[in-house]
């Protein structure tokens, strides 16, 4: 007996809104696979807004009810049956960012659902996650945001602790980043990790997913400290127009992977951790299997 459903997920973040399309296959005495049918990205940049004026703009505003409606158009032509809309750090911090979110629903009828860090470094975590993870080894998962990122250590298959830092590549680019902030995460990331012999860092972001695309390398073969180092540096002796030009980046990806790559080597500096592995996974994917485990539940209530 084989069940196919539709299940969608909106990632309103602080760089870019995104809109993922699953199939949620079921095979009786088989555990459920989720297959990506269609994946669309809108780089909004609502952090720019929000980190330097604390609200977000007429024109972002305008943006935003425009890509919703536009999701909600695709949502029906895909047949979708459940979805679920989370916004990040832009929205929580913004000033008129619950005015915004009932604005969406009245225009579009699409729900908000604006969470706080902890919530989304546990969305993150409910995702494929646990099929990358060596329950022998020890990780320190990364998640790089716009506006923050998240931080989770695991040791033996189980999630010691996590942590959401205010660090975020549209906040970087903007240099709103204190200097305290980076010091607080590095006693962070020192603190929890120093314990353990040998830690490996989880990437996940679309900064990462692009370098691990450029490198070459085979899926679930790490990229070392050292590579990571490396193209860091050829990023910056690029202009932005360059990186645009020379190394093919989309012009929203173009200056932000920068400031992502730092946060991501931090990370390995301060862990100690030789090796990056990269997942390609993200909030949207976790939000997708939030949905159809909150259903199952509730069907067996």
């Amino acid at each position: 007996m084989l069940s196919i459903k539709k299940y969608a997920a909106i990632d309103i973040g602080s760089n870019a809104v995104r809109l993922l399309i699953a199939n949620i296959i079921e095979e009786k005495g088989k555990p459920p696979r989720f297959k990506k049918s269609s994946l669309v990205r809108v780089p909004i940049r609502l952090g720019a807004d929000v980190f330097l004026k604390q609200k977000i703009s007429k024109h972002n505003t305008e943006r935003m009810l425009d890509t919703m409606q536009a999701f909600k158009l695709l949502m029906k032509s895909h047949n979708v049956e459940k979805y679920k809309a989370c916004a990040t750090s832009a929205m929580r911090e913004a000033s008129n960012g619950s005015k915004i979110s009932a604005q969406v629903e009245h225009e579009t009828q699409i729900k908000i659902d604006i969470i706080n860090g902890e919530e989304e470094a546990a969305i993150i975590a409910a995702t494929d996650l646990q099929s990358y993870i060596d329950v022998n080894k020890t990780y320190l998962y990364v998640d790089v945001g716009g506006g923050s990122t998240e931080f989770t250590v695991f040791h033996n298959g189980e999630t010691v602790t996590s942590k959401s830092f205010k660090i975020g590549t549209v906040r970087l680019l903007n240099d709103i980043v204190k200097k305290e902030t980076w010091n607080e995460l590095e006693e962070w990331i020192k603190e929890n990790t120093s314990k353990y012999d040998k830690i490996d860092v989880l990437g996940s972001g679309g900064n990462i997913n692009k370098i691990f695309k450029i490198s070459g390398k085979a899926l679930g073969k790490p990229l070392t400290y050292f590579y990571l180092t490396s193209y860091y540096n050829m990023l910056q002796s690029y202009s932005y127009e360059e990186r645009i030009t020379e190394l093919d980046l989309n012009q929203d990806r173009a200056d932000v992977i920068i400031p992502a790559t730092r946060i991501y080597l931090s990370a390995m500096k301060w862990s100690g951790a030789k090796d990056i592995y990269v997942p390609k996974i993200g909030l949207a994917d976790g939000i997708i299997k939030s949905i159809y485990y909150d259903t199952v539940s509730s069907n067996t209530q």
